[in-house]
C-alpha cells in the first residue's frame, strides 16, 4: 500500500509541477499578484509529494519488499541496512527519483528563503524550475517507474553491484546531485532574467548564493567520488578521466567561472551576457552528464543505465531547455548591455582571464569526452581518449590559472597598478621558489612535475594568505577575525585549490609501485618500508566471503602499521571486489592490495607508496569550507542589500 501511495504522490507532483510552471508565469506577465503568489506554496507542495514518494521507495528497500521490481534488482535480505539505503539511489530509477527530489528541494528553498526577491522575478524563477521538474517527472513516470510490482515475488533479491556497497558510495551521489541539480537554480534565474529583460547587480547578488551552494556540494561530491575510486578500485589512482568523472567535472569548472563572473556583474555591471551564458551552459553540462550516465553511450562502473530510449528522452530534455534558453538569450541580447568599463589591468580583467581559462579547460574536457562517441558515429572508428591526452591538454590551463590567481585577487577594481601588486607578492614568490627548491632536492632525478606543482601550489596558497592579510589594513591581526565571511571564503577556496595542486603533483611525481608474488612470512622492501605477509585467511562477511591478508609494515625496524587487505567474493552477484588496506599519513599513504593465490604457494601483492594523497582531498575540503564561509556572509545569503537597492532605485527610475 505504501508503494502505491508513493506512486500516486509522484503523479500528483507532476500535476502540481505543471500548474507551478504555468500559473505564476502567466501571473508575472499579466501582473496578477495572486497568481504569482501561488508559486511558493506550489513549490512546497511539489517537494512534499516527491519526498513522500522517495520515502516510500526507501521503505520498500529497508523492509526488503521483494514484490517491488526495483528492490529485487538492487537489494538482498542479507545486505547491511546502510547498503540497503544506498540501493535506493544505486540504480537508474532510484537515482533519478533522488535527482527530482533535490530539484524540488531547491525550488521549495527559493520559495522559503527568497522573501527579498521581487515577486515577478520570484514567480518566473519558480515557474522555470517547475518546468524542469515537469520534464523529469514525466521521464521517470513514463520510462523509469520505480514502483513497478511483480506478480510473483521471489524469495530474495539479486543484490546491489558490490562495488557500490561501500560507505563512500552511500554519500557520494547525494552530494553530487545537490551540486548537479543545484545549478538548475542558476539556470532558472538566468531564464527568468531573460524573460524579464533585466540583468543587473541585484540579479547577480541573488544568483550567487545558489551557484555557490551548488558549487560547494559538487566539490564535496567529486572529492568523495575520487576518494572512493582511490581506496575501492584497488589501482591506487584518484582520477582516471572516466567519462562519468568528466561529466561532473565540466559543470564544476563552469560553475566556478560563473561564480567569478557574477562578481563582476554585481560590482561593475559588466559581463552580463557572458554570465547569463555561463548559467545556461553550467546546467546544460549537468544535463549532459545525466545523458552520459543513463543513455548507454558509454560503459563505466559509474553508469546507471544502458537504455537508448531513455537516452533519447534525456537528449530531448537537453535540447528543449538548453536550446530554448540559448534562443531566448539570442533574442534578448540588447537587454544585456554592459554599463561598467575597466582597464586592461584591473580586477575585472583578471576575472575575465579566470573565466577564459576555466571555460576553455571545460571545453577541452568536453572534446576529450565526446570525441570517441563522435568518431564512432561519424567515422565508424573506435577510439580511446585517455589520461595522456587530458593531462597534456588540460594541465596548461590549470598552470595559467594558478599563476594568475594570486595576482588577480590583489588587483583593484576598474584600474590597477600591476607593478605595485607584483611587489606586494614577493614573499609568496620567494616561498614558492623555496618550496620548489626543496622538491628538487628531495626528488633529484625524478619528474619535473614535483618542482612545478609544488611551486604553483605554494604560490596560490601564499597568495591567498597575503590577500587575506592585506584586507586587514593597518589593523593587522586584530581585524583578521572580523573580516566578512566572503573574504575568508575566498581565501580558503583559493588556498584549497593550491593544496590540491600540491597534492596532485607530488602524488603523481613521487609515487612508488611494487608488484610481486609474496610468500608467507617473508619480508620484502618497497621504498623506505619493509612489508611482511603474515597470514591469508578465509573470513565470512554479512553477504560475502573474504580472502583477508595480514600484512605488517615496518620502517627502520619499527612497526608502522598492520594492514588487512581483502579480496571479497559476493555469491549472489558472483562478483569479486578488491578492498585495499591503506595506512593513511599526513605526508604519505602505504597502500596494499592482495591478489589471487599463485601456483607456488604465494599471493600476488601490489604495494604503493603514495605521497601527499590526503592533500588532494584536504584541498577539496578547504574549497568546500570556503563556500560555507562565503554562504555564512549575510550579504550573500539573503541579498538584503541588493533587494533594498533595487526597491530604492524604482522610484528614481520612475521620475
Amino acid at each position: 500500500m505504501i508503494v502505491e501511495l508513493g506512486h500516486f504522490a509522484l503523479i500528483l507532483a507532476l500535476g502540481v509541477a505543471i500548474l507551478q510552471s504555468v500559473v505564476p508565469m502567466v501571473g508575472a506577465h499579466k501582473g496578477w499578484r495572486n497568481w504569482m503568489e501561488m508559486a511558493a506554496p506550489a513549490a512546497t507542495a511539489q517537494f512534499l509529494l516527491i519526498a513522500f514518494s522517495f520515502l516510500a521507495v526507501t521503505w520498500a528497500f529497508l523492509a526488503s519488499d521483494f514484490s517491488v521490481e526495483l528492490v529485487v534488482a538492487n537489494s538482498h535480505s542479507d545486505k547491511p541496512w546502510l547498503y540497503k539505503l544506498t540501493g535506493v539511489w544505486g540504480n537508474h530509477e532510484g537515482s533519478l527519483l533522488l535527482w527530482i527530489l533535490i530539484l524540488s528541494l531547491f525550488g521549495a528553498s527559493a520559495g522559503w528563503f527568497g522573501k527579498n526577491l521581487p515577486l515577478p522575478l520570484k514567480a518566473r524563477v519558480l515557474a522555470v524550475q517547475a518546468s524542469v521538474g515537469v520534464a523529469f517527472l514525466a521521464f521517470i513516470l513514463f520510462t523509469s517507474n520505480p514502483f513497478l510490482r511483480l506478480e510473483v515475488p521471489p524469495m530474495n533479491g539479486r543484490d546491489l553491484n558490490p562495488l557500490l556497497q561501500d560507505p563512500g558510495l552511500a554519500f557520494h551521489p547525494p552530494f553530487l546531485y545537490l551540486g548537479y541539480v543545484g545549478l538548475s537554480m542558476s539556470f532558472s534565474f538566468a531564464v527568468a532574467a531573460l524573460i524579464e529583460g533585466r540583468v543587473d547587480a541585484a540579479w547577480a547578488r541573488w544568483v550567487r548564493p545558489w551557484t555557490l551552494a551548488a558549487w560547494m556540494f559538487l566539490t564535496v561530491g567529486i572529492a568523495l567520488g575520487s576518494w572512493w575510486a582511490y581506496y575501492e578500485l584497488g589501482w591506487g589512482g584518484f582520477w582516471f578521466w572516466d567519462p562519468v568523472e568528466n561529466a561532473s567535472f565540466m559543470p564544476w569548472l563552469l560553475a566556478a567561472a560563473l561564480l567569478h563572473s557574477a562578481v563582476v556583474v554585481e560590482k561593475r555591471e559588466a559581463l552580463k551576457s557572458w554570465t547569463i551564458l555561463l548559467a545556461i551552459l553550467a546546467f546544460g553540462f549537468s544535463l549532459l552528464g545525466t545523458f552520459i550516465v543513463r543513455s548507454g553511450v558509454i560503459t563505466s562502473v559509474h553508469a546507471f543505465a544502458s537504455d537508448p530510449a531513455r537516452g533519447v528522452f534525456i537528449l530531448a530534455i537537453l535540447a528543449v531547455f538548453v536550446g530554448g534558453a540559448l534562443t531566448l538569450y539570442a533574442a534578448r541580447a540588447s537587454a544585456m548591455e554592459a554599463k561598467g568599463v575597466f582597464g586592461l589591468v584591473s580586477r575585472e580583467a583578471g576575472l575575465v582571464l579566470n573565466n577564459i581559462l576555466l571555460a576553455v579547460a571545460a571545453l577541452v574536457v568536453f572534446v576529450g569526452t565526446v570525441w570517441p562517441l563522435v568518431a564512432e558515429m561519424l567515422l565508424g572508428r573506435t577510439l580511446s581518449v585517455g589520461p595522456p591526452f587530458f593531462e597534456a591538454a588540460f594541465t596548461p590551463f590549470m598552470i595559467g590559472l594558478a599563476v594568475a590567481l594570486p595576482v588577480g585577487s590583489l588587483l583593484a577594481w576598474k584600474r590597477a597598478d600591476l607593478g605595485r601588486n607584483l611587489r606586494s607578492l614577493w614573499p609568496a614568490l620567494l616561498l614558492a621558489f623555496a618550496v620548489a627548491g626543496l622538491a628538487w632536492t628531495v626528488g633529484t632525478g625524478r619528474s619535473i612535475l614535483a618542482v612545478v606543482g609544488s611551486a604553483l601550489g605554494t604560490w596560490v596558497i601564499a597568495g591567498a594568505a597575503l590577500d587575506l592579510w592585506q584586507r586587514t589594513g593597518r589593523s593587522g591581526a586584530a581585524r583578521l577575525l572580523r573580516l566578512p565571511g566572503a573574504d575568508w571564503g575566498k581565501a580558503l577556496a583559493h588556498a584549497g585549490l593550491g593544496v590540491t595542486i600540491l597534492g596532485v603533483s607530488l602524488h603523481m611525481a613521487w609515487s612508488e609501485e611494487d608488484i610481486r608474488v609474496a610468500q608467507l612470512g617473508k619480508r620484502f622492501d618497497v621504498g623506505a618500508y619493509s612489508l611482511t605477509l603474515n597470514t591469508v585467511d578465509d573470513v565470512p562477511g554479512p553477504n560475502y566471503r573474504s580472502l583477508m591478508a595480514d600484512v605488517t609494515v615496518t620502517r627502520n625496524g619499527a612497526e608502522v602499521a598492520r594492514l588487512f587487505p581483502e579480496k571479497r567474493f559476493y555469491p549472489v552477484t558472483a562478483m569479486p571486489t578488491t578492498e585495499a588496506a591503506i595506512d593513511n599519513g599526513f605526508f604519505r599513504d602505504v597502500y596494499v592490495v592482495i591478489g589471487d593465490p599463485q601456483a607456488n604457494g604465494g599471493y600476488a601483492v601490489r604495494t604503493y607508496i603514495k605521497p601527499f594523497s590526503n592533500w588532494i582531498w584536504g584541498g577539496a575540503i578547504l574549497m568546500a569550507l570556503g563556500g560555507m564561509f562565503s554562504l555564512s556572509d549575510r550579504r550573500l545569503r539573503v541579498a538584503g542589500g541588493a533587494a533594498k537597492a533595487s526597491r530604492a532605485a524604482a522610484p528614481v527610475a520612475a521620475e
